[in-house]
């Protein structure tokens, strides 16, 4: 699902740069005190490193759409019930086990605008977390539950 998804940046961290950047540049050219023109040279370099460092937007390499991603981890117990509510019905997914351990996690990627969800379910094996069921796409209301 990793290769199938790319980070970008949006539009918001395009913004926070830009401004961040542009409050700084008018700190360093108003003739003022030397500390003011120390938070300028500071905020000009923030919205510099902002912008080549944020992404918080992923990309869909076979659609080209916009997403946006949330994760919801799970204890290693609640593997059967997870993955067959993903496969299922995903508002059936039971969220009061969320955050009570770490050794499933599940991706939702989504776009409000188009309305597409998709979802994979990954078991964490040491070191990094491996994918243990395919992708899985719904409508947005079928699963507003994984976007909240």
């Amino acid at each position: 699902m990793e290769n199938r998804f790319n980070r970008i940046r949006s539009v918001k961290d395009i913004v926070i740069s830009a401004l961040l950047f542009a409050a700084g540049v008018v700190c360093i050219v108003v003739p003022d005190s030397v500390p003011v023109n120390i938070t300028g040279y500071t905020l000009a370099i923030v919205g510099l490193v902002l912008f080549f460092v944020m992404k918080t937007a992923f990309k869909d390499a076979e659609t080209g759409e916009t997403l946006r991603k949330t994760e919801k981890y799970f204890p290693a117990s609640k593997s059967e019930s997870v993955l067959k509510a993903l496969s299922t019905d995903p508002q059936s997914i039971d969220l009061s086990e969320e955050n009570k351990g770490n050794g499933l996690k599940v991706d939702t990627y989504y776009s409000t605008r188009t309305g597409h969800v998709f979802t994979q379910l990954f078991e964490y094996i040491p070191y990094k977390y491996e994918p243990c069921s395919p992708v899985y796409s719904y409508d947005i209301s079928k699963a507003e539950k994984l976007i909240r």
